[in-house]
């Protein structure tokens, strides 16, 4: 509306309810993965009924349904994960046996690697849910993105901003993204100004990393490009093993429109270090 001075009668907002946001009971990795976010409005897009998707883009695939395409990427939110705790402070403020709930197989495995000593337990729900499953004892503390806490209003009850130093984000956390069919130049046009070019630079640069190690939520991956002051990208990617014992980091710098190229040049190194093991793991 604000990029093309139009009233808020021409636009229609369509609520569709997707499996992932349904399924409450059990780890999404058990279910089938990333696409159970985006299936339903993708076909959506595909029957016609709605003309563009917005999306969390760490929720969408790698591989996107024939005909459909990416957009448009919003200037991006805070990628860091958030810690929050009713009673500690931040990750080192956990005494040994404190139970961390997280539905998160990257961040399972990376507070596995950084205390071993801590109790991981599976956790999910919307943002209100798990303060109130904080509150009744069922864990002494929780991650989620600051992206989310951001945008909901619930920024005051992080804890801690994790550095990405210290838990590096999953792919495409904090970004938002616009979906549509390539087909509709019309729907492209109306959404070409809102396209942030420095943030959807990082965003496929990240999404093609992902890509070349065919990762999916059953995955512990964590991948981050940066834009720096010259303009060149630095991009920081990680695997590791679901119980965080096995840990591989990569990183690599690159000017103006090599930013995907360096991004698979870190996944290629990623794939040769890595034991064998760590990918029978992650099947």
């Amino acid at each position: 509306m604000a990029a093309h001075d139009l009233p808020e009668d021409r636009f229609e907002i369509c609520i569709i309810k997707t499996t992932g946001d349904m399924i409450l009971d059990r780890p999404l990795s058990e279910a089938g993965g990333k696409g159970l976010f985006t299936k339903e409005i993708e076909e959506a897009l595909i029957s016609g009924s709605i003309d563009l998707a917005v999306h969390s883009m760490k929720d969408v695939q790698t591989a996107l349904p024939d005909g459909l395409i990416l957009s448009a990427i919003f200037p991006r939110e805070d990628v860091r994960d958030a810690f929050i705790s009713l009673r500690y402070g931040s990750i080192s403020d956990l005494p040994k046996g404190a139970r961390v709930g997280t539905s998160s197989l990257r961040r399972q495995a990376q507070i596995r690697r950084m205390r071993p000593d801590l109790d991981v337990v599976g956790f999910r729900g919307n943002v209100q849910t798990r303060l109130k499953k904080l509150e009744d004892g069922v864990a002494d503390a929780t991650f989620l993105a600051c992206a989310g806490l951001n945008r909901l209003g619930n920024a005051g009850r992080i804890s801690e901003r994790i550095s990405t130093d210290v838990m590096l984000p999953a792919v495409a956390q904090g970004a938002i993204g616009i979906e549509c069919s390539a087909d509709h130049l019309d729907i492209r046009a109306l959404l070409a100004p809102l396209n942030h070019a420095e943030s959807a630079s990082c965003v496929m640069a990240e999404r093609a990393f992902l890509a070349r190690l065919e990762g999916s939520c059953r995955t512990p991956i964590a991948g981050l490009a940066e834009l720096r002051p010259d303009g060149h990208i630095r991009f920081r990617g990680e695997i590791l093993s679901p119980d965080g014992r096995e840990h591989h980091a990569s990183e690599r710098t690159g000017a103006p429109g090599a930013f995907e190229r360096i991004a698979v040049e870190a996944a290629e190194d990623l794939l040769a270090r890595a034991s064998p093991d760590i990918f029978r793991a992650l099947v």
